[in-house]
């Protein structure tokens, strides 16, 4: 019996423990559910709708690219892509993409890429097949879309460039965001898929501006992702359109003047500065840039001898040849070494020490003044000039004529060229200048170099009055007056004098490029600069000439121009690479490019 009550007291005591151990787990259980329901009742509704209501970003339309009078450079278009959504197909996707793969021109490779995209994302997220489609392929896949259930055509914009290659190097292009984009900004669209941003020229250096304010949808979405319905939309605010200097009919003609040539031209308003064309040629489509470019049209590009991918109007270092002898006449006859009397013979060379420099002209050009020497490009009269003026004077006059520094364009990858004094010899290669050096440099030949942007803006500075114009691609509504250079109104009459004798007068080296207008005539100065030396083996197997030799050993070839001579308006320097003859080859595109900015007239 004792037993017995002993067993029962002990049932009974358990099973007080494990009522007590129910009620205080229910009374954690209330607690907890108080906790939650009420005292966190906020934070959880919100945490629900954050996973009922989803928002997605909306691309805004990029801002244009315009020229001076409103054409637009750089616009949006419709742009068709070809989308899949796997759960609504029927039957095998890979069948599908077999079928739709000639419609589309898939290759094998573009097929695998889909492949990996379905299998990363949900059945029901659509993945693209094709950018960009054409209307050709838009519309049989319309006709066919009863065979092919999940594949749907979406509509969007597309960066577009209208003119191509004629705008390719100052406008740049757009392309994907790549991990570095990212790393170098947390802008929210650069995590939209398929956002573009700018990746050169002024679509890289306003990308910020052109890409404009983002939008949002809201929408409801199921426990699996899934949209359900649109809940809110916001357009974005598209982006701010940038006005440029530039004339596209000009342009197109200052491209298309070249014809096979390789090089660039600049032209400018000399009283503004505006920069009214700037090409470089060959350029290349920026269009084949915006969805990716194929590896052998990068190829093509890449290891083309002409270098389209360069910008050659600010990026292209070159000497400037004779060209450079405006510079060393004006400050020549500042400083007093020379004026419109001073005479110098040419024999057809001239010995500095042991050493001797000859005249482009074998023979000489007798007795020269300094207009004569400018109509005949006589080196000799300046190795003379050179030498008495020497090399500081004749760099402080390029500096103030805006060589050997670089502007505010907009434009990456712009060259300062070089403007050699003896300062700079001491730093660049620890030695002393020679005066051999500064016989060579009064020709623009030895250290200097120039880009065609830099020497249409010395000519500019020159012809407008001696104003310190400033180039510019972007349009302004008020533009500053410039500031005076102070050289002398009789001294710059004196260098037009002789650019203008270069093509009007008798015997000048660029008679043939008169323009084609009847009442105006332009002023200009030829240019030639050797890129290498025909060696005597060379000699000896019968190359003589600069067009025996293969394209890139050849003469790099200078003109620049200005117009008309008695007002003049318009300034433009052009470089035709390994072109052999700055009278033969770049007057006659100079020439052209001149005669069609008078035709327009342009203001």
């Amino acid at each position: 019996m004792k037993k017995s009550n002993d067993k029962l007291r002990i049932l009974l005591k358990r099973s007080l423990i494990i009522f007590s151990a129910n009620i205080f787990l229910f009374f954690i259980l209330v607690g907890r559910l108080y906790y939650l329901q009420i005292y966190q009742k906020e934070k959880y509704a919100l945490l629900a709708d954050s996973n009922r209501f989803s928002t997605r970003l909306l691309v805004p339309p990029r801002g244009s690219i315009n020229d001076r009078n409103g054409v637009e450079l750089a616009t949006n278009i419709q742009n068709f892509q070809a989308m899949l959504i796997a759960e609504q197909v029927r039957g095998d996707i890979n069948k599908l993409l077999k079928e739709i793969a000639p419609i589309l021109s898939l290759t094998s490779e573009n097929i695998e890429q889909i492949q990996k995209d379905i299998a990363r994302h949900r059945r029901f997220v659509p993945v693209k097949i094709k950018d960009n489609l054409s209307w050709d392929e838009v519309s049989t896949l319309m006709l066919n879309n009863h065979r092919w259930p999940g594949l749907v055509i979406d509509q969007g914009l597309i960066r577009y460039y209208p003119f191509k290659q004629y705008t390719a190097h100052p406008l740049g292009y757009v392309g994907s965001v790549s991990e570095k984009d990212l790393q170098q900004s947390d802008a929210p669209l650069l995590q939209v898929p398929g956002f573009k941003i700018g990746k050169s020229g002024f679509e890289k250096t306003y990308d910020e501006s052109l890409r404009g304010q983002e939008g949002s949808l809201k929408y409801e979405v199921n426990a699996y992702g899934r949209i359900m319905r649109e809940i809110e939309k916001q357009e974005g605010i598209k982006g701010k359109d940038l006005d440029l200097t530039i004339d596209i009919r000009l342009q197109q003609a200052a491209y298309d003047a070249f014809g096979d040539e390789a090089g660039a031209a600049v032209v400018l308003d000399v009283h503004t500065g505006e920069i009214l064309a700037s090409v470089s040629v060959p350029s290349f489509d920026p269009n084949l840039f915006v969805d990716g470019i194929s590896q052998k049209n990068w190829d093509s590009l890449l290891y083309d001898e002409k270098t389209p991918l360069t910008n050659k109007a600010i990026s292209g270092q070159y000497s400037p040849g004779s060209t450079f002898k405006v510079v060393v006449a004006l400050a020549a006859l500042e400083a007093g070494v020379i004026n419109s009397q001073t005479d110098y013979y040419c024999s057809g060379r001239m010995k500095l020490g042991n050493h001797l420099f000859h005249c482009w002209k074998h023979y000489g050009h007798g007795h020269q003044t300094l207009v004569e020497a400018l109509k005949n490009s006589c080196d000799i009269y300046f190795y003379e000039t050179a030498l008495e003026l020497g090399i500081e004077k004749i760099a402080a006059m390029s500096r103030r004529l805006g060589l050997g520094t670089t502007y505010d364009l907009g434009i990456e990858n712009q060259k300062s060229g070089v403007i050699p004094d003896k300062e700079w010899k001491r730093q660049r290669f620890k030695a002393e200048w020679q005066q051999g050096e500064t016989v060579i440099a009064g020709i623009g030949q030895g250290y200097v170099l120039v880009t065609p942007t830099q020497l249409a803006t010395m000519l500019a500075r020159i012809v407008n009055g001696g104003y310190e114009i400033t180039p510019t691609f972007i349009k302004q509504e008020h533009s500053e007056n410039p500031q005076s250079l102070h050289l002398n109104p009789q001294d710059i009459e004196l260098v037009k004098q002789g650019m203008y004798e270069v093509v009007n007068g008798k015997g000048g080296t660029a008679t043939q490029a008169k323009l084609r207008i009847d009442g105006i005539k332009m002023g200009g100065k030829t240019g030639t600069t050797q890129v290498r030396r025909i060696s005597l083996k060379e000699r000896a197997e019968g190359i003589k000439k600069d067009e025996d030799l293969p394209w890139k050993y050849r003469n790099h070839a200078w003109f620049m121009a200005y117009a008309p001579h008695d007002k003049p308006k318009y300034a433009v320097a052009v470089i035709v690479e390994h072109g052999r003859s700055g009278a033969g080859v770049a007057a006659p595109i100079a020439s052209k490019i001149l005669e069609e900015a008078i035709k327009l007239d342009i203001r």
